[in-house]
């Protein structure tokens, strides 16, 4: 990848003078190796009306909205879905896969997260469920810094997210991409607890600011925490998989090692249900960098010591999506999985998926199978 150090690590999560206290400020942690590792307008609708958690109420006031859900797998190998959900959260209609993968869609009612705002969404899985979480639409995340008398240095917006997966249970968290507008600060903490044999996929794409109307992120601040552990069988002792912290704001947005003046950041995950063999491994880390393709941006994507990590960096939220799909796609191959069934909410007019062919008709070589 042209002007990519290799070694290059990750921001790492740092308060910056100036800013306030986020949610989820600690020490920073040691990032993954492999050539993967660089971080690569409007206006909310007013909140009046009770609240769930007997905070404040009226114009302005923030939320706190929480999901809780679980999974289960029936005597026919469905999964079904338990829950509920506090405003602005909203469960909407599961869809069975042809695999009887339960696919949930959320949807934040809200128009998007302002200062104070936090959200909350805890996922368990039963053995050997399987579940595909996503959302109906970006989430967006208005600006903070300079907006408040009150609090003239701004308020993060957050989420907590929790994931527990038992024995054989298998979670793709999918949501789709999130907008941080300019001065905004949003800070996300992710923890997942795999027991043996379970298998996560997570995905997120931020855009820093609103780059059609010429508007970066400004003074806004973009963090992210997540953290993978997995038991040991037979033990309730486990070991650390990943702890990645990033932090996108400041100078961290200009230069070489941060984001080089793009928009756009992506980060996916998969921590496999079993360690691959060495050749396996190499031959999907080799797909995944092919799938790149015709995509804009850079891309980058290596191992982990049960699983890989991928970045993208670059100008299009579209771009990362689709090559995040395509590694979908190939995660589900390896593990012998039935093909990806794109969501319903998903606003592609396109099929990522779909393999660019060379001028004689035959799928370009540097997408073939492996």
């Amino acid at each position: 990848m042209g002007g990519l150090n290799p070694e290059d690590r990750p921001i790492a999560t740092a308060p910056r003078p100036g800013l306030p206290a986020s949610p989820d400020d600690g020490p920073s942690a040691p990032a993954p190796g492999g050539d993967l590792v660089f971080p690569e307008g409007g206006s909310p609708t007013a909140r009046t009306g009770p609240r769930p958690d007997g905070e404040a109420t009226g114009p302005g006031a923030p939320w706190h909205g929480e999901a809780r859900l679980g999974f289960r797998r029936d005597d026919r190998g469905i999964t079904r879905h338990q829950g509920g959900a506090t405003a602005p959260l909203k469960i909407q209609r599961a869809f069975e896969a042809a695999d009887g993968r339960c696919q949930l869609p959320l949807l934040h009612t809200a128009g998007g997260l302002v200062g104070g705002d936090r959200l909350s969404l805890t996922a368990h899985l039963e053995a050997g469920s399987r579940a595909l979480l996503t959302s109906v639409a970006a989430q967006k995340v208005y600006g903070s810094i300079g907006r408040s008398r009150r609090s003239p240095r701004g308020a993060w917006a957050s989420q907590e997210l929790s994931f527990e997966l038992e024995p054989g249970a298998d979670l793709e968290w999918l949501p789709q991409e999130l907008v941080l507008y300019g001065d905004g600060l949003y800070s996300q903490c992710s923890r997942v607890n795999l027991a043996p044999g379970a298998s996560w996929l997570g995905a997120e794409v931020v855009r820093l600011g609103l780059t059609a109307a010429g508007e970066g992120l400004g003074a806004g601040c973009w963090r992210s925490s997540l953290e993978i552990r997995r038991q040991a069988a037979g033990s309730a002792a486990g070991r650390w998989e990943l702890v990645d912290r990033l932090e996108l704001g400041g100078a961290g947005l200009a230069e070489a090692h941060g984001m080089a003046g793009q928009p756009v950041f992506g980060s996916l995950v998969w921590a496999a249900p079993e360690p691959l063999g060495a050749a396996a491994l190499a031959a999907l880390l080799e797909a995944c960098r092919a799938d790149r393709g015709e995509l804009e941006g850079e891309m980058a994507c290596g191992a982990l010591e049960q699983g890989l990590v991928a970045r993208y960096r670059g100008p299009s939220s579209m771009a990362a999506r689709f090559w995040f799909t395509r590694l979908w796609g190939r995660i589900r191959a390896v593990r012998g999985l039935a093909p990806p069934e794109l969501p319903r909410v998903w606003p592609f007019q396109e099929d990522p998926l779909s393999l660019p062919r060379d001028p004689l008709g035959q799928p370009d070589r540097c997408h073939g199978a492996f």
